[in-house]
Formats: C-alpha cells, sequence, structure tokens
C-alpha cells in the first residue's frame, strides 16, 4: 500500500510538473511567428550574402544549426516576400524539399523544411525582394554627402523575415557569423564585431558570438567612416557628418560608465554608433554593438544625447533580457526607458532628470487620453494576436513601464531597488521572458508575501487593467515651476528677453508645450522672434513648435513644418505632426500634398503609419 501511495505521489508530481512546463511553452507562444521552436530551434546561423545596389537585392545563403530536440521531420522558418531557390541539409548539402505556407498579412508565409532526425544544420539559399519591408535602400542624393548609394536595415518587429530567412521571434536567440560582399568603395557593418575602415576587397566578416532575438540582426552599407571616442565607444557616420557626430557623442563612454556603476559590466565587448540618413524610422535602434540613430541628434551643443542614453540602456533592458512575445514589449522599453533616466541623473544631473520625469509623466497622460482611458492597448501587457505587432509600439509601453517603476523604487527605496534590477539584468542575461515571468520575479524577489507592499504597488493595475493608475507618483520640477509662472505673465509684460531665461532644451519644450489654448497668431509670431523655434532650434524644439504652428495655423511656419516632414522619416515625430494636420479639412488636404512630396524618401513602416492616418 505504501509503495502504491509512493508511485501515485511520483506520478502526480511528475504530472504537474509536464502541466506546468506545459502552461509555460503555452505562455510564451509567439503568434507572430510560424515557428514551433519546441520541436526544432534555430541556434546559429553562418551568413553569407551579397549585397547589390544596381538590383537592390541581397542574395545568398542563410546556413542555420539547429536542435530538433523532437527527431521530428520538419523545422519552420519565417520568411516574408523572400525568393526562396534551393535549401540542403548538412555540410555535404544534401537537397531536400520545403514548402511556403498560406500568406497572412504582417506575417509573410511559413517556411516547412523537411529534415531528419539527426539533422544539425539547414542551408537556405534566398535573394530579398523589392517588397522587403526591412531594407531602406538610398540613392545617393537621399545620403548626407550626395555621393554613394546607402542601405540599412530595421528588423523590429516581424521584418527581419523579409531580408533573413529565421524564426523570427524575440524569444529565439542565436549567435552569428556573417560574410557578406558589397562595391568595394563602401563599408559594411552590422549588430556584431565591426571593422573600422574598409578593405580592398569590398569583403567584410562579421562575428556575433552573444545570443541574440532576430530583431536585433542589422545590416547598413555606405560610405561609411570611423572615429574613436575611448578605448571602447565610437562613431560611425558618413564623411560629411563623422566631426559632428564625434563632438556630439563626446560623452558616449562617460554614459556606458555610469550605466555600469547602476546595472553591472556592459557584456557586449564595443559600444559604437551608426548615424544613418535621415530616412531611418526612429530615433535610435538598439542593435546590438551598434546602435542606429538617426541624423536629428545631432543638434550640435549635444542637447538631445539623452536618446543615446535610451538606446545605451537597452544594452542591459531588451538586448540582454528580452521580451518573449511584442505582447511583454514595456519589459523592453518600460525598462529601458527607466535606465535612460538613471542614465541622464548619473551625467546630467538631479534637476534635469526631474524636468524629465516632468515630460515623461505628461507623454503618458497625453498619450492615454489620446487612446482613451479604457482602451486595452493602454495596459501594459497588451494581447496584439491578430495585428501588426507594430501598433504595441507607441509611448505607452514606454511612458508607462517607466511610471510603474518608479512607483516600485518609491515604494521599496534605491537601497533594495538598484540590486534588485542589477540581479533580475544578471539572473535573466541572454535569455527572452515574459511579463508573467518577472511578475514572479518580483513577487519571490522584492515583495516576498508583504502584502502591505504589494497593496502599495498595486501591479495587478499597473500591468493588466487599462488606463493610469492611482498610485502614480506626483512629478514636479523646480524649473518648470519657474516657466509656469513666466506662461502667466508674458501676454502682460511681452516676451523680449525670455530666451535668456528659458534656455535648455527640456524648458523650452516645457515653454511650447503649455503656451496657451487661445494664444493668437500675433503671440505666435512675437514668440517665433524671440526665440526663432521655426528657423533654429533642434529636432525636438522643432517638432514640438510646428505642433502649436498647424494648431493655431501660423502659417509663417507652414514652408518649414513642410521642409522638416520632407526631410526626415521619424515616424513618431511625423505623426505627431500628420495627426495634427488632419484634424481640419484644410490640414487634411494640406497633409495629403505634404505626403505626396515626401512619400519617397520615407522608410516603409513610416509610409503605411502614415497612410494609416491619413485614411
Amino acid at each position: 500500500m505504501k509503495k502504491l501511495i509512493l508511485v501515485t505521489l511520483f506520478l502526480t508530481a511528475i504530472a504537474c510538473q509536464k502541466k506546468e512546463q506545459t502552461e509555460k511553452t503555452a505562455a510564451v507562444v509567439d503568434e507572430h511567428s510560424y515557428s514551433k521552436p519546441e520541436l526544432a530551434v534555430a541556434k546559429h546561423l553562418d551568413l553569407d550574402i551579397k549585397v547589390d545596389f544596381d538590383t537592390q537585392i541581397i542574395s545568398g545563403k542563410a546556413s542555420w544549426t539547429i536542435a530538433n530536440s523532437s527527431k521530428g521531420n520538419e523545422i519552420i522558418f519565417d520568411e516574408n516576400t523572400l525568393d526562396i531557390t534551393k535549401v540542403t541539409l548538412g555540410d555535404d548539402e544534401k537537397e531536400t524539399k520545403f514548402e511556403l505556407g498560406k500568406e497572412v498579412e504582417f506575417h509573410g508565409k511559413p517556411l516547412h523544411i523537411t529534415i531528419e532526425p539527426n539533422t544539425t544544420k539547414v542551408n537556405i539559399y534566398y535573394s530579398t525582394t523589392k517588397d522587403a519591408v526591412a531594407l531602406q535602400w538610398l540613392k545617393p542624393e537621399q545620403t548626407a554627402d550626395k555621393k554613394k548609394p546607402f542601405l540599412f536595415s530595421q528588423g523590429e518587429s516581424v521584418w527581419s523575415r523579409t531580408w533573413i530567412p529565421c524564426q523570427d521571434s524575440p524569444g529565439i536567440r542565436f549567435t552569428y557569423n556573417a560574410k557578406v560582399t558589397v562595391p568595394k568603395d563602401l563599408l559594411a557593418v552590422m549588430s556584431a564585431v565591426n571593422p573600422q575602415k574598409k578593405n580592398d576587397t569590398g569583403v567584410y566578416t562579421f562575428k556575433q558570438e552573444k545570443a541574440i532575438p532576430s530583431y536585433l540582426m542589422a545590416i547598413a552599407v555606405g560610405d561609411i567612416e570611423f572615429q574613436a571616442i575611448d578605448n571602447r565607444t565610437g562613431v560611425y557616420a558618413e564623411p560629411s557628418m563623422l566631426k559632428k557626430s564625434a563632438y556630439e557623442f563626446a560623452e558616449l563612454g562617460k554614459m556606458v560608465n555610469a550605466a555600469e556603476k547602476l546595472y553591472g559590466p556592459y557584456r557586449w565587448g564595443r559600444y559604437d554608433v551608426l548615424v544613418l540618413p535621415p530616412s531611418f524610422p526612429y530615433g535610435g535602434m538598439e542593435n546590438p554593438n551598434l546602435t542606429f540613430l538617426t541624423p536629428g541628434v545631432i543638434a550640435g551643443d549635444r542637447s538631445l544625447t539623452s536618446l543615446l542614453a535610451h538606446e545605451l540602456g537597452h544594452s542591459w533592458s531588451g538586448n540582454l533580457v528580452t521580451n518573449a512575445t511584442w505582447d511583454d514589449i514595456w519589459l523592453n522599453e518600460g525598462f529601458t526607458t527607466y535606465v535612460e533616466h538613471r542614465i541622464g541623473e548619473a551625467i546630467f544631473g538631479k534637476k534635469e532628470f526631474d524636468m524629465q520625469n516632468v515630460i515623461t509623466n505628461k507623454e503618458l497622460t497625453d498619450n492615454v487620453a489620446e487612446y482613451g482611458d479604457t482602451n486595452p492597448d493602454t495596459r501594459l501587457k497588451v494581447s496584439l494576436t491578430g495585428r501588426n505587432p507594430d501598433d504595441g509600439i507607441s509611448q505607452i509601453p514606454y511612458v508607462k513601464g517607466y511610471a510603474f517603476l518608479k512607483v516600485i523604487e518609491n515604494a521599496v527605496g534605491r537601497d533594495k531597488f538598484d540590486p534588485f534590477i542589477k540581479n533580475y539584468f544578471d539572473s535573466h542575461a541572454f535569455q527572452s521572458i515574459t511579463t508573467e515571468d518577472f511578475v514572479k520575479y518580483l513577487n519571490e524577489n522584492l515583495i516576498k508575501g508583504d502584502k502591505a507592499l504589494a497593496d502599495k504597488i498595486k501591479l495587478e493595475d499597473w500591468i493588466y487593467k487599462p488606463g493610469i493608475p492611482s498610485n502614480i507618483l506626483p512629478v514636479s520640477s523646480a524649473e518648470f515651476d519657474a516657466i509656469d509662472a513666466i506662461q502667466k505673465s508674458w501676454r502682460e509684460t511681452g516676451v523680449v528677453g525670455l530666451s535668456k531665461k528659458i534656455t535648455t532644451t527640456a524648458e523650452k519644450q516645457h515653454f511650447i508645450d503649455h503656451l496657451p489654448a487661445d494664444i493668437t497668431v500675433k503671440e505666435m509670431e512675437a514668440i517665433d522672434k524671440e526665440f526663432n523655434f521655426t528657423k533654429g532650434g533642434n529636432f525636438i524644439i522643432k517638432r514640438q513648435w510646428f505642433v502649436q504652428a498647424i494648431r493655431h495655423q501660423y502659417k509663417t511656419a507652414y514652408p518649414a513644418i513642410e521642409q522638416f516632414l520632407i526631410g526626415i522619416s521619424r515616424t513618431g515625430s511625423v505623426m505627431m505632426l500628420y495627426k495634427e494636420m488632419v484634424k481640419t479639412p484644410e490640414g487634411k488636404v494640406w497633409a495629403k500634398q505634404v505626403f505626396h512630396k515626401a512619400k519617397s524618401g520615407y522608410h516603409a513602416t513610416t509610409i503605411q503609419a502614415v497612410e494609416g492616418v491619413l485614411k
């Protein structure tokens, strides 16, 4: 009887363990990937490709080392608009069958490949097509120097499958080596250890020894030069932009050091940045070893380098510890916004930190108001099933995620929270996790059953409910309080001399964002004369000013607004202006006219976003 009981208990334990494993596997199923990694998964990529600017095609072979844990007869990859010509198995290149499944919008098609139980390598011969969303091919006139063509990729969120057949899920990580052949007068760089100057052959080799998800696969090819900042940081840019960029990012090494003091060693070797042409659709992209940046951050006075702190922060939150699915994107962006603010505080001081807190809080309030506070997309854990996962890349995961982490920090104090975050990064290094994994870690390592602390944090409200929870922390800035006082008096005293009192980027942004709702065109003219916002100002100041100019029909700024929209492809920023333009019938006509002029210089993802607004 005793033996029977023991056997029963053992079988019950095994069943529970299997159930728990099944539930965990089910919980991390990526709805945006056809791959079934639990059956057969890609572990390492050897990529051999040629970049042809004449045809605007990348062609070659992707050789995947795989783990066929199920000993089954199939592995599934993701592909979208690729031309697959042949698939072989192993080093002896035994040809095998492959089949493309049904296409689904945003997802592309599943690539079913027949394998054998002992297969360890799959070789996929392919070429890209002109429909590859990830690839932006630029003519010489679209670059800064206007002399030679340029290519860059943008893989996040599900677009790497448009230039490499891969298991395109953030929950699947792999290492890679690459051999890239390009025109001899151009330099190739990737999200890996990079060359620092051109060679005579046009053939470049790369190695990424750290396991990364597919969306961090990146390539750029162009007339690119390098300038070191210190022994492990530096800048790549077109020749005419190199010195400006190196000056702008002179504190890059200090930022890395500041981040290390907070969150432990930087684990990627070098940290370099690449300044891209204006059609890059984001402010920055945190590709490992080589952050891709918009030229819009080159303000000439280092006033916009907080963006760089964000991309650097991804070296811990995002690249080191990654969201397992796009429903969990706040784990990347909320944590990185928190890290960004902490790096900024260490480099730029408490006053700037307080101002950025107020700005971030306003972004949260504005975004929730735009969505509606009952909209499920204002939750941190979202559901993107059946949708373009790019829809999840709004400001909500950034600013609401940051506000949530600030609540936890406030509840336990930095003395406890800083070691917790550092240990969180260490214990999940080079892993992809879900929101539920984080919640479990938080409960086990910080809350520890303390009901009073749990009630103070209100975790469920922040993660799983829409809107802004009641325990959001109040924010304030003495500098902004002074500007608020100016806002109440400048109509009586005039604006002459205000530019000497309102000087930093954050201060100017706050002043612009809080101009009176009934401001007149004449008053905007006076402010513009004092600050020169329309013709001068850095990228952020221009964008915020142009929102007000559109809202209040300050038509003097309209030509500059058109040039701004034609000259950049930074999706979030152009969307701010187009959304404001379409609020009136006249503005909608104007928006369509501008978009027609600007479209050829926009990235494909920017085009999709703007077309959605114009409809």
